[in-house]
């Protein structure tokens, strides 16, 4: 996977839905509408599709072999689902976690104060030789886990 504007991303799904006539059908779509731009300021381009929905923001982001981003927080509480790939995410009490899919995370790092080392909140990136598909479900508002 090249990491330019040149190449464009697509995620495809089956979108069950309905006709007029009350029958259901599945159909093959895309999801294609991806840009090229950091999750949060200052850090590593990924491809990114929004889907915006009320209290709640769904993003696609592929991240491309090799990328490996920068200290930042996540921009608002979310669910991370990896889709395919695998990807890391390490925390400033020095862990690094490695996910794959059906493997979750939910980023709740808002308000974490910098280190002597200029790291705050976490870094994450690919593992391995194929990109990294995330699902992110962002939240205005951190969600109840009860």
């Amino acid at each position: 996977m090249q990491n330019n504007q040149s190449y464009q991303p697509t995620i495809h799904y089956w979108d069950v839905w309905t006709d007029k006539d009350g029958v259901s059908h599945q159909s093959r779509r895309q999801i294609e509408d991806f840009t090229q731009r950091g999750i949060a300021p200052d850090t590593a381009p990924q491809w990114m599709a929004n889907l915006k929905q009320p209290g709640a923001t769904i993003t696609y982001t592929v991240l491309p072999i090799g990328w490996v981003g920068k200290w930042h927080e996540n921009p608002k509480p979310q669910w991370i689902v990896p889709l395919s790939g695998r990807w890391f995410v390490e925390t400033m009490d020095g862990q690094r976690v490695e996910m794959g899919p059906g493997e979750i995370s939910f980023g709740g790092d808002q308000g974490t104060k910098e280190d002597a080392q200029g790291h705050k909140g976490h870094l994450s990136g690919t593992v391995g030789d194929e990109p990294a598909i995330l699902m992110m479900v962002q939240f205005d508002e951190k969600p109840s886990m009860e």
